[in-house]
């Protein structure tokens, strides 16, 4: 039997759930998991997607790339999935758009550099024109910070989220002093740290993952950076700020589409179900692990709407596609989506939501 004949026999609609369930990111795993199993709850509730019901199979995107690219493709082969949805590291999505191209849709659930465009591929996060670039506009204005540093890890959505920052400041009169990569897992900060001390930087933008940015976060801290030099961090969540420890986040910032603080009917009634659901022991959440329900419930506007699981016809269907969540009412345009994008402010182990950004 072929995959497709396999998929239209099954009586379910499964798909793939790739997140990160170990490494550097895999501090993630357990929101994005807690956060999937919601949506799933949800969607079965109101008749599954083409009334079929729903199953999940993680995929752990804390794996080598070869790994990770077999299971995926394994499971595709199979009939196994109808499509891919999660959240994980640029350099997995850009090894995994080349096995789901023109065979099953693939939703990516949050921010990332900019630029996809492949075919049958869905992006829900931020672009760093919808996200990072308002928010250095506003800390320029309101905090009056001019002069930027950049550290980073060192693959795909660091190197080209600077490049494109570096692009833009370049018409301002914002300076980019320069830029630092550090390996996924590394932990020697001793240097950029003295390069910050020497330099000018008012602020530091600091796009290092999970565990990255907690060690980070604390050297910086010890260093005694943090009462002189401000922080945007764009991969944090509360997990993040948890692991960093309260006294490592003074003059911390971030910008996302979603934060549990945001004052707004969806977003609280998403909190209070997300904490009677898993209770006090659940996962921290934060923005990255809502990002997976939120691309479950895009899938499911996009079958819906073409009222097919083809991706081709998901694809000729998808512009102008829109449900609601916890960031209130999504509309996709092109691969994309549009939604409100919000800059905050730590406050010890808690974001306060300062104001929405204007694109």
């Amino acid at each position: 039997m072929s995959p497709r004949a396999t998929r239209l026999s099954r009586e379910t609609v499964d798909i793939a759930l790739v997140v990160p369930l170990s490494g550097t990111a895999g501090m993630f795993g357990p929101s994005c998991e807690a956060c999937a199993d919601l949506a799933l709850d949800d969607i079965n509730a109101a008749g599954g997607i083409l009334n079929r019901p729903v199953r999940l199979h993680p995929v752990d995107a804390g794996t080598d790339l070869p790994t990770l690219t077999a299971t995926i493709d394994r499971l595709i082969a199979k009939g196994a999935v109808d499509g891919v949805v999660g959240w994980h590291l640029s350099n997995a999505r850009q090894a995994i758009t080349p096995v789901t191209t023109g065979r099953v849709p693939y939703v990516f659930t949050t921010f990332y550099e900019g630029g996809e465009n492949t075919d049958g591929v869905f992006m829900v996060g931020e672009t760093p024109q919808q996200q990072l670039f308002p928010a250095l506009n506003w800390l320029r204005e309101v905090r009056g910070i001019q002069r930027w540093c950049v550290v980073g890890n060192d693959y795909i959505w660091p190197r080209m989220t600077a490049t494109a920052v570096r692009e833009f400041l370049a018409g301002t009169d914002i300076a980019y002093l320069g830029e630092t990569f550090l390996p996924l897992g590394g932990r020697d900060f001793g240097p950029v740290l003295q390069q910050i001390h020497r330099s000018d930087a008012q602020g530091v933008l600091v796009l290092m993952v999970g565990a990255d940015a907690a060690a980070f976060n604390r050297a910086f801290a010890k260093a005694h950076l943090d009462a002189s030099r401000l922080r945007l961090s764009m991969m944090i969540g509360e997990d993040v700020l948890f692991a960093s420890g309260s006294d490592a986040t003074q003059n911390l910032y971030t910008a996302s589409g979603y934060f549990e603080s945001v004052v707004s009917s969806p977003a609280m009634d998403f909190g209070a179900e997300y904490q009677r659901r898993f209770g006090a022991a659940a996962p921290a959440l934060n923005n990255i692990g809502e990002s997976c329900y939120e691309g479950l419930l895009l899938f499911a506007a996009l079958a819906e709407s073409a009222r097919s699981l083809d991706v081709h016809a998901i694809q000729a269907n998808a512009d102008g596609v829109a449900y609601y969540g916890p960031r209130g009412e999504v509309h996709v345009e092109g691969v994309h989506t549009t939604q409100p994008v919000f800059l905050a402010e730590t406050n010890a182990l808690d974001f306060s939501v300062l104001t929405q950004l204007d694109p």
